[in-house]
């Protein structure tokens, strides 16, 4: 249901940000501005970031099978390695082609119908950014997120090419061509901010609150003496987490078994998008002994 509603939300921004660029491309071509043409390149390639996203939403709705034990959910942050190319591929052309404007010291022309150009940008990028960053929050995709601030980075680039043809309007030719590099420059800072949230998905990195609140949750269940080992990790928008809980060795299986049910229909039901809880039961009895099986023993 989750992928179902991210693809949804990539066809519309796609469709969104593809109009957008395509009737700011018109004029940038037409009237020569370097500031419209560095942000109709970005938006173009912000556009055409939501194809890897699509697929990776498409595969992580396949089941796990002997292969992908896993299932298909690291799709989704691998396609976020592709968004940072665009976003550094974006970067580059903007940049260069408005350091040529710069140096060629080339006015550009439809000034009024470049700026409403430049308006056009910023609003349908605003538009786009809110809905994808709604969408990402409530299915948990770190990747549909990281692409809704680059849309709304995106606006505000938009912006600044409106300000740099107002500029040339009032009789400064080169406010254009810096308007472009300043772009330049934004775009570039987008990859510190997607980039951290990407790489730190592939990295297993997860919010220390959450491990905190495992531990909470795990602790308050009736019969677990001590939770330790607690593993979290990110499968595209949904988390998979591992445990020990400590119980009294002289329970029976059966019991030690509905206390692990327990914690993970807690956990299953209190801590948002999980979709798989592993319980390892201790007896307290061995635990602290030196037959007790611990940290990558258990492995």
């Amino acid at each position: 249901m989750d992928s179902a509603e991210g693809i949804r939300a990539l066809k519309i921004s796609l469709a969104g940000l593809l109009a957008t660029a395509t009737f700011q491309g018109v004029i940038a071509v037409a009237g020569g501005s370097a500031g419209l043409l560095a942000d109709t390149i970005h938006n173009f390639a912000d556009a055409f970031t939501a194809v890897p996203l699509w697929i990776a939403f498409a595969l992580a709705r396949r089941a796990a099978n002997k292969r992908f034990t896993y299932g298909y959910g690291r799709a989704e942050d691998l396609a976020g390695l592709v968004v940072l190319l665009f976003v550094v591929l974006s970067a580059a052309t903007a940049g260069i082609e408005s350091y040529r404007k710069l140096t060629l010291a080339d006015s550009p022309k439809l000034i009024g119908a470049s700026i409403v150009a430049a308006v056009v940008g910023m609003v349908g990028n605003e538009a786009v950014a809110r809905y994808k960053i709604r969408v990402g929050e409530k299915i948990g995709s770190a990747v549909l997120v990281a692409e809704g601030r680059h849309s709304r980075i995106d606006s505000l680039t938009s912006l600044a090419a409106g300000i740099g043809l107002v500029g040339v309007w009032l009789g400064f030719p080169l406010a254009d061509p810096i308007a472009g590099l300043v772009i330049t420059l934004a775009i570039a800072g987008i990859l510190w901010e997607v980039g951290r949230d990407i790489l730190g998905r592939l990295l297993d990195a997860i919010e220390p609150e959450t491990v905190d609140e495992i531990a909470r949750l795990a602790s308050g269940v009736s019969g677990v003496q001590e939770v330790r080992g607690i593993r979290v990790r990110w499968l595209g928008h949904n988390i998979t987490v591992e445990l020990q809980i400590c119980v009294d060795g002289r329970l029976p299986v059966t019991d030690a078994h509905t206390i692990a049910e327990r914690v993970r229909g807690e956990l299953l039901g209190h801590i948002p998008k999980i979709n798989d809880v592993i319980v390892h039961v201790d007896p307290v009895e061995t635990y602290a002994g030196e037959h007790h099986l611990k940290g990558d023993e258990h492995r």
